[in-house]
């Protein structure tokens, strides 16, 4: 899996340096693990803007605007959520794009409709729009980080190449 992570950080790379779009992250669950993996690129400068680890809800809030009543009235684990975090990484970066991810890698906090493994991902843009998917992992907590820090990579190559 971390060779998938590395090839799909080099093709992120390359389609954003092509594009020359700069790309900031929003990260809860996988705790920085997708702007680790696109800074380990050689050049990366280029084109990675910067990354959010806001793992609290304080963090958020703070860090990326996440409106308090978000938080209250859908939770940290949500689409509204999850939406929120990439505009705000937009709006408080220099970034054209984002990616944040929120979700509950395990074993513990997960309840019955938000089970461990329920993990969000959202993909913004500059001028505002964002789309949000939903996923249901399964595994251990480092399998489930692992996907989630996939399936948000993949999210970006396929938005880059279908611009």
């Amino acid at each position: 899996m971390q060779h998938r992570i590395e090839e799909l950080a080099r093709e992120a790379g390359e389609l954003l340096d092509t594009h020359r779009i700069m790309l900031a992250t929003a990260e809860s669950c996988t705790g920085g693990w997708i702007s680790q993996s696109l800074t380990s690129v050689a050049g990366s400068s280029a084109w990675f803007e910067r990354g959010f680890v806001t793992y609290s809800n304080a963090a958020k809030e703070e860090m990326l605007g996440v409106p308090a009543t978000t938080l209250a009235n859908c939770g940290a684990v949500s689409e509204d959520t999850a939406l929120a975090m990439a505009r705000g990484a937009v709006d408080r970066s220099r970034a054209h794009m984002s990616v944040a991810v929120t979700g509950i890698a395990g074993p513990a906090g997960g309840s019955e409709d938000k089970p461990a493994g329920t993990v969000w991902i959202a993909w913004g843009q500059k001028l505002g729009y964002a789309e949000a998917e939903h996923f249901a992992f399964r595994g251990g907590r480092r399998q489930v980080r692992t996907q989630a820090v996939v399936a948000a990579l993949e999210g970006v190559v396929r938005r880059l190449r279908a611009s």
